[in-house]
Formats: structure tokens, sequence, C-alpha cells
């Protein structure tokens, strides 16, 4: 499917369905390959990467490596309309979350794995504090 396709065929929501599993399986095969064993340090390790508040966070260090496409899908993830939002992060985390699982959705659907990659070693090296 080309880019164009998965713009036109899939909504931002469902952009972000996708993509929020395209991230969390990236996470944890992060911290699998980091020699972590304990699955209880490891789900508590993802939260730290996979919340709307680290999320967000994230998205401000790699949007000024983005692609023009790339920042109109999280543009558009971003302003999608929801209903509610979870309770332990405010509404413009949840739109910057919302935006930034859209990013990742668009880039596992056009197959752009080494992006991916490339993204997300990029967010493990900034050192951020997310909890």
């Amino acid at each position: 499917m080309t880019k164009e396709e998965i713009i036109r065929n899939y909504g931002s929501l469902s952009l972000a369905y996708i993509g929020d599993a395209a991230y969390e399986l990236a996470a944890r095969e992060y911290l699998l390959k980091s020699g972590m064993t304990d699955n209880g340090k490891m789900h508590v390790k993802t939260k730290t990467f996979v919340s709307a508040h680290a999320q967000n966070l994230f998205l401000q260090v790699i949007a000024p490596l983005l692609t023009d496409d790339e920042l109109a899908v999280v543009r558009r993830g971003r302003n999608v309309k929801s209903r509610s939002h979870p309770k332990n992060a405010d509404i413009s985390e949840y739109h910057g979350a919302t935006g930034f699982e859209a990013l990742w959705g668009y880039l596992y659907l056009s197959g752009n794995r080494e992006r991916m990659a490339n993204l997300f070693e990029i967010i493990v090296n900034t050192n951020l504090e997310t909890e």
C-alpha cells in the first residue's frame, strides 16, 4: 500500500490504533534486547515509553526531524476529536500522544521499519525523565 493510500484509506484514530501496538512492540523488544528478564520490571519500564505523557514528550523531541508527510500525519492525529481521554493525562498530552501513535501507525503500514528504528533510537537516547 502506498503512503497516499494509507492516508486516504485510514483515519487518524485507525493509524493511532495500529501505531500504539507497533510502538509498544518496539519498546518491549528494546527492553528484552537490553537484557531485562524480569517481566514485572519490563512492564513498569515499558510504561515509561508508552504513557501519553511520555509519547507527547518524545513527539517534541522527534518533531524537528520529521518530514512534511510525517508532520501532516501527526497534525491530523493530534487534531482528531475524541470524546474522552485517560484520567492520568491532560487533554493536550493525550492529543500529542494520539499524533505520535498515528505517526507510528503510518510508518508501520507503509513498511518503513528502518525509519521507525531510527526514530526509536533517538527516543531511547534522549534520556528524558517520563515518569
